[in-house]
């Protein structure tokens, strides 16, 4: 064996011994929470050890809910599972039936009453984990490597600083994405860059730039107001004067569960990275039922419809109106949906409880994807190049519609306005028309056109933090600074005083010649 074999070898070793982290998971539950299982997933087929904090008021997250290697460290909090649901629930209900009832400011009153009890919810299972001197005595003896936290939950970035340990976001965006700018110091550029939320796109005309001036600093309000509540607690527990937004800007690296195919262009930081669809894989062989449905559908093909796991129904009046657009498709539909069977149900239409929705839309005979526009679901969508119609309900869904539309691969319908027939031709301009198709194969190519995967670029930066203790040369230096010395307030300010001054001294000096050149003159006059 030659000197230079062995050294490779020892270096596989070594590289294999530094790779194996203790890691240690603060979830977000929905969506957030399927996201991270991929994450864990592959990290611990990467032979890390992973550690996941969950209470036992958790609505999404159970001990057997992943993987037997994954340790579940539960704790217990002062409600029960079906607290969270019915807060999920009124969310969901505010969203999608309320609010067009509502002015701005009874749905703020209300949307900050809801936060309100989710805040609450939150800092009991804040006190279950940092106040439980057992429990924090026993993390900080595994000596964990790093934490994977979602900031939309509050408290994974602080119990990571408690335990001296660096950490990761691992987010969609922050409410109104205030975090991200204030706390991470990410530019953005409201000449271009959309609110979140906002509904815009990248190409704002004159009054649409208002708009989102505007929605910047609702936005701000909203944030500094609602999760600046946050600040004496942060305080409290640290035993210093923070904020919620200091402690987040700690994070060693964001990790956006979007990319370039979703995103409209915009600056980046270098702890920022875009790993959106790394829960996408190719199909897997459809369940048999499945499968005949599919092959039976012949040159039409499929529909697949689905409005996630957080909806399980829709009032009668809205579910009948759908189901009767979906009997004049010429495609059979595979519809998720749990609540009361339509009267008006097409033969074409069967309903699942649960669709293996990735397969499906990687299925050759699907011709369209009906979808509330969650991100998880658009990303399948792209992986797979499936042109969509979107309805979205609630959150960030209808931004996310909009980014799609805006790309060509979309059309957007309204749940609470549509009428059968706006769906029926929806379905039918997606399929028919070629541009709808093209694009999504466009969008889907340039999302598989990346240097690394995007599980595998996740990956690699959890591994990073880990190997070099923290990522702090990936940090700007804006977090050191004021937010006027941030805003060169100072500097503006020190140019206008010294401006003044030119000014001043400039008139006094044009002031005292003119009063010279003047009584010369007069002298002149006398003689």
């Amino acid at each position: 064996m030659t000197l230079v074999t062995q050294l490779l070898i020892a270096h596989m070793f070594l590289a294999g011994t530094i790779f194996c982290g203790n890691i240690l998971i603060w979830p977000t539950e929905g969506s957030h929470w399927l996201n991270v299982k991929i994450l864990i997933e592959e990290l611990i087929n990467r032979n890390h050890t992973v550690t996941v904090l969950v209470s036992t008021g958790s609505a999404y997250i159970t001990a057997n809910d992943n993987s037997s290697s994954v340790n579940y460290e539960i704790y217990k909090v002062p409600y029960d599972k079906s607290k969270m649901l019915s807060i999920i629930d009124d969310f969901v209900k505010l969203w999608m039936y309320e609010k067009a009832n509502m002015s701005f400011f009874q749905f703020y009153e209300r949307f900050s009453s809801l936060v309100g009890e989710v805040n609450l919810m939150i800092k009991k299972n804040c006190n279950s984990v940092l106040k439980d001197q057992d429990l924090m005595a026993k993390l900080q003896s595994r000596q964990y490597n790093i934490m994977l936290t979602d900031p939309v939950t509050m408290c994974g970035d602080l119990i990571a600083v408690t335990l001296g340990i660096p950490f990761i976001f691992s987010l969609r965006f922050t409410p109104g994405s205030a975090a991200e700018r204030h706390c991470g110091k990410l530019p953005s550029v409201p000449s271009y860059t959309p609110a979140f939320l906002s509904e815009l796109t990248d190409k704002m005309k004159f009054s649409e730039r208002i708009s989102n001036i505007i929605s910047y600093m609702v936005q701000d309000y909203i944030f500094y107001s609602l999760w600046g509540q946050w600040d004496s607690y942060y305080s409290e527990i640290l035993g210093r004067p923070t904020t919620l937004c200091e402690i987040m800007g700690k994070a060693e690296i964001w990790l956006i569960r979007t990319y370039w195919d979703f995103e409209y262009p915009r600056p980046l930081l270098p702890n920022f990275e875009f790993v959106g669809g790394l829960h996408c894989k190719p199909a897997k062989r459809l369940p048999e039922d499945m499968e005949k449905i599919a092959e039976s559908s012949g040159e039409h093909g499929i529909v697949v419809f689905s409005l996630g796991s957080m909806v399980k129904n829709l009032t009668d009046e809205r579910s009948n109106v759908i189901a009767s657009a979906l009997s004049q498709l010429p495609q059979k539909v595979i519809w998720r949906y749990s609540g009361n069977i339509p009267v008006t149900l097409g033969e074409n239409t069967v309903l699942y409880d649960w669709i293996p929705q990735n397969d499906l839309l990687g299925h050759p005979k699907t011709k369209a994807f009906i979808t509330h526009g969650g991100t998880n679901g658009i990303y399948e969508a792209i992986y797979h190049g499936v042109p969509m119609v979107g309805i979205p309900l609630f959150a960030d869904q209808p931004d996310n519609i909009i980014h799609m539309k805006s790309k060509g691969m979309a059309v957007m319908l309204d749940i609470n306005k549509m009428q059968s027939q706006d769906l029926v031709d929806a379905v039918n301009t997606v399929i028919n028309d070629p541009s709808y198709k093209e694009n999504a194969m466009r969008i889907s190519q340039i999302h598989h056109d990346q240097p690394l995967k995007p599980l595998d670029r996740a990956v690699f930066w959890i591994e990073f933090v880990m190997r070099h203790k923290g990522a702090k040369h990936l940090r700007p230096a804006s977090h050191e600074l004021t937010w006027y010395q941030y805003h060169l307030l100072d500097v503006i300010g020190f140019l206008l005083v010294c401006l003044f001054i030119m000014l001043y001294v400039t008139m006094k000096i044009f002031s005292i010649c003119f009063r010279k050149c003047h009584l010369g003159r007069r002298k002149q006059k006398k003689h």
